[in-house]
């Protein structure tokens, strides 16, 4: 079963999406902010997918994936953005710090589990 690592400040979102990936048989490891989710990246070893939020304490979204795609092992692991940013600029943002996805929440579970089923291929 491949891992995801959901990291969101709201634990009411993580708890969402955890349900809908595991749904599509998708394992979840949780993280509140970036700084956690690199944490669980070197407690937990591999990990095939990353849902990350923008807005966080300590380490933003943004700052994540710049980060997460300097490491050899994750500079091509999918990274789907979900945000309440809807702006343009969110956007773009998102895609030069490396996100594969950018998604505004409230995201439909249908295309949520379409596209992390895309990006596992």
């Amino acid at each position: 079963m491949k891992k995801a690592l959901i990291i969101d400040d709201s634990k009411t979102v993580r708890e969402y999406h955890k349900y809908i990936f595991e749904d599509a048989n998708i394992e979840c490891l949780e993280a509140e902010n970036g700084m956690e989710g690199f944490e669980v990246i070197a407690k937990e070893g591999s990990i095939a997918l990353f849902l990350v939020d923008i807005n966080m304490p300590i380490m933003d979204g943004y700052s994540f994936v710049e980060k997460l795609r300097k490491q050899d092992n994750y500079r091509l692991t999918p990274v789907i953005m979900i945000s309440t940013e809807a702006e343009k600029q969110d956007r773009k943002k998102a895609y030069t710090a490396g996100a594969n996805c950018y998604f505004v929440k409230p995201v439909e579970p249908k295309t949520l589990i379409q596209t992390a089923t895309i990006l596992l291929a």
